[in-house]
């Protein structure tokens, strides 16, 4: 039986609260599977279940926090960055799972801390542009606006805008912004947010690095990048002015437990509605830096048809896929399924 077959068998296991539901898919860092060749198919399940699961669970969009690789370019694996993998390898890892989404559903991706150059974010050269162009995936092209320049003055995926219409007819603006991001690119998204054209837009932020599993936003990172913005500035300068924006995701961040891979909290924007900000890693579940990767755990959000509740499920596709661990594929910690109210 082919791994396709494997995974259709789970379109009975997993089903909508609604049938009329539609799905957003996010996806944390992925580096540590794409790290050690034993992983990389660990990824290719994740994919190939988002492609099997489309139409019966309306997965309109896919969204991953970034931290694509474990190192961005070096040519020798070993101990500084873990895994047994060259950076070209795991690009190309990465790469090959994401394009299994291609023409199938629109993916939006972040730019992560290990996705830039190495010796601790020293700069911000990154491959991801390279492996993850414009027009790679033609679904996601036809949401994409526009992009911001990158530090070489050349627009790239690293800082872009997209528009997406929910098959319920919410229009919705979803920015992805690099790691710690410098400051014309909050100036940019500043000015974008406050458009005319997207005050009936509810607005998604993703970025890498925002918040932190005790629930606080984050106030410094221990890399040697200048002209950075935190969580904490990034609150203060981009959403709680805005009108509109509603969930702020993010991943990075993790620990020794599955507590310190997630975390939430709800404050008020400028318009009055709740910012949902919602952080969500995996990448040492299932053995820590030197396990599996990440125990294959997705986040489902399903959005309800009235308009304004998402369910949130956190789901393994690689425990779904044996009867034998099917009943630890869902986590049911209150940290791990809960429900959102959007304005």
């Amino acid at each position: 039986m082919s791994l396709s077959q494997l995974l259709a068998q789970q379109n009975a296991f997993v089903k909508l609260n609604n049938p009329d539901s539609w799905t957003m898919v996010l996806i944390p860092d992925p580096q540590a599977y794409v790290k050690f060749e034993r992983n990389q198919p660990i990824m290719d399940i994740i994919t190939t279940w988002l492609k099997t699961n489309k139409e019966e669970l309306n997965i309109e969009l896919v969204l991953c926090t970034g931290d694509l690789v474990e190192s961005n370019n070096s040519i020798i694996p070993g101990p500084k960055y873990g895994g047994d993998q060259t950076a070209w390898q795991q690009w190309e890892a990465i790469s090959h799972s994401f394009n299994k989404l291609n023409s199938v559903v629109p993916y939006i991706l972040c730019v992560g801390n290990h996705d830039l150059e190495t010796s601790k974010g020293a700069c911000r050269y990154s491959q991801f542009n390279s492996w993850f162009p414009p027009n790679g995936n033609p679904l996601t092209e036809k949401l994409l606006v526009d992009m911001f320049p990158n530090p070489s003055n050349v627009k790239t995926l690293e800082n872009a805008y997209y528009e997406f219409v929910s098959p319920h007819g919410v229009p919705f603006l979803i920015f992805s912004l690099e790691f710690l991001p410098r400051n014309t690119i909050v100036k940019q998204a500043e000015k974008i947010v406050r458009m005319d054209k997207y005050e009936k837009y509810k607005s998604i932020v993703l970025t890498h690095s925002y918040l932190e599993a005790d629930n606080s936003r984050c106030l410094k990172e221990g890399y040697r990048l200048k002209d950075v913005t935190n969580g904490e500035d990034l609150w203060k300068r981009l959403i709680a002015p805005s009108e509109n924006i509603e969930m702020v995701i993010c991943g990075h961040k993790a620990g020794k437990t599955h507590r310190e891979h997630v975390g939430y909290r709800i404050d008020r924007n400028a318009g009055g509605k709740g910012v949902h900000q919602i952080l969500f890693n995996a990448q040492w579940e299932g053995g820590g830096p030197n396990g599996n990767g990440g125990d294959g755990w997705i986040r489902i959000f399903e959005f309800l048809p009235d308009k304004k509740t998402v369910l949130v499920k956190t789901f393994s596709p690689l425990f779904a896929i044996s009867p034998e661990t099917r009943d630890k594929a869902f986590r049911t910690a209150d940290c791990d399924q809960y429900e959102l109210k959007l304005k």
